[in-house]
């Protein structure tokens, strides 16, 4: 036998039936923290200490980057002639 029980409430009135705490004053004051954060370092930064912070390495790290990104997509497979290449 298969008993089957559908229960229509909301995700309070569940978190309050199983005795789970109401979380989301903190989750809202952490999102506001961050987002306090991320403003702050945004104004503090221009375009170009932005880009220094995410890509240190300048232009090669970009480049890096890309062939990384390419050596994934492409399964990292080489062709034969590269493998016979570095096998001599």
């Amino acid at each position: 036998m298969k008993v089957t029980i559908d229960i229509d409430c909301t995700p309070e009135e569940a978190r309050t039936f199983l005795g789970l705490p109401d979380v989301k004053p903190f989750q809202d004051a952490m999102m506001d923290k961050m987002q306090h954060q991320v403003q702050k370092t945004i104004d503090t930064l221009g375009p170009e200490a932005m880009m220094k912070a995410f890509f240190p390495t300048g232009v090669p790290g970009l480049e890096e980057m890309q062939g990384m990104f390419w050596r994934m997509a492409t399964g990292g497979t080489r062709n034969k002639t590269e493998k016979d290449k570095e096998a001599k």
